[in-house]
């Protein structure tokens, strides 16, 4: 497939996009479609524009509100489901939701057993932490930053790992405090087009399977006038000849490394260690309520 100039194309034409963190945030459906499949989940639509999603258990509340202020994404998981959550994660308005799919996707199929199957000695346990497997994809490390970086060989997506100490309420009400960030754009630092954040308590698998959408170089599905004007001239953009690419919510769970069933162990990735060791996080509630 040819290259095609985004600019050239009429806005309701249908492209493959790459990078994923460049190609603007995409269908919902992504997201949606597998959350209403899974069994047990209900969902609420508010306000006629607001849907919330919430877990069998009620541990977990996945609400996408158009007009908040980060618009997006927003999961929330509490041991007591009447309590304080005991982590956040926050996608904004304009993170791919592919991003954001690998990571509920693997947060439905971990839950029923409270992320045990991912956690050390679980049978679904890689080993890898988001660090070393962006490490093992050429992301480099900055030198001498703080806090620490990984940057994607373009130079185009960033991931943080914040240093200092920061109470973890500061970090469930303010989330660019949080321990963990993802962003992209021109300048995925200074002036990023989108950021995720993950609060301390996140599980890191969880973690990682977004940062394996990061590193997956399989284009994606979006209209023309989907791709933000300001990667336009970053993004590589095919037109889909022959066959038809795979629906959208199957080839967002596809590049998920934690898409399998629930009886079969996803693909180990096996990287050295990059940068500073993340720390190792219960995935349990450290309170007594």
């Amino acid at each position: 497939m040819a290259t095609t100039d985004p600019h050239a194309l009429e806005p309701g034409t249908e492209v493959l996009v790459g990078p994923v963190y460049l190609a603007g945030a995409g269908d919902s459906r992504t997201i949606t479609e597998p959350l209403d499949q899974a069994p047990g989940w209900t969902k609420v639509i508010a306000f006629g524009t607001d849907t919330y999603f919430t877990s069998p258990c009620q541990r977990v509340r996945i609400a996408h509100p158009l007009e908040s202020h980060y618009g997006g994404w927003t999961i929330a998981f509490a041991e007591d489901p009447l309590g304080v959550p005991d982590w956040i994660t926050t996608f904004d308005r304009n993170t791919p939701d592919e991003v954001v799919a690998t990571f509920t996707a693997a947060l439905v199929h971990g839950l029923e057993s409270n992320f045990a199957n991912y956690l050390n000695d679980g049978r679904h346990h890689t080993g890898a932490s988001p660090a070393a497997l962006l490490a093992e994809h050429g992301w480099e490390a900055a030198r001498d930053s703080r806090p620490h970086r990984q940057v994607s060989p373009d130079g185009h997506a960033a991931y943080r790992i914040r240093t200092g100490w920061v109470h973890e309420y500061d970090e469930l009400l303010h989330p660019e405090k949080s321990l963990w960030r993802m962003s992209a754009g021109p300048d995925p630092i200074s002036g990023p087009s989108w950021q995720a954040y993950f609060s301390s308590y996140t599980p890191e698998h969880l973690i990682a399977a977004s940062a394996a959408a990061l590193t997956d170089t399989t284009p994606v599905v979006r209209q023309a006038q989907q791709i933000p004007d300001r990667h336009r001239f970053l993004v590589n953009v095919q037109l889909p000849h022959r066959a038809r690419p795979a629906p959208r919510t199957a080839a967002a769970l596809a590049r998920s490394p934690h898409a399998s069933l629930p009886s079969k162990a996803p693909a180990v990735r096996h990287a050295a260690s990059a940068g500073p060791t993340t720390p190792v996080l219960p995935a349990a509630s450290r309170r007594q309520r």
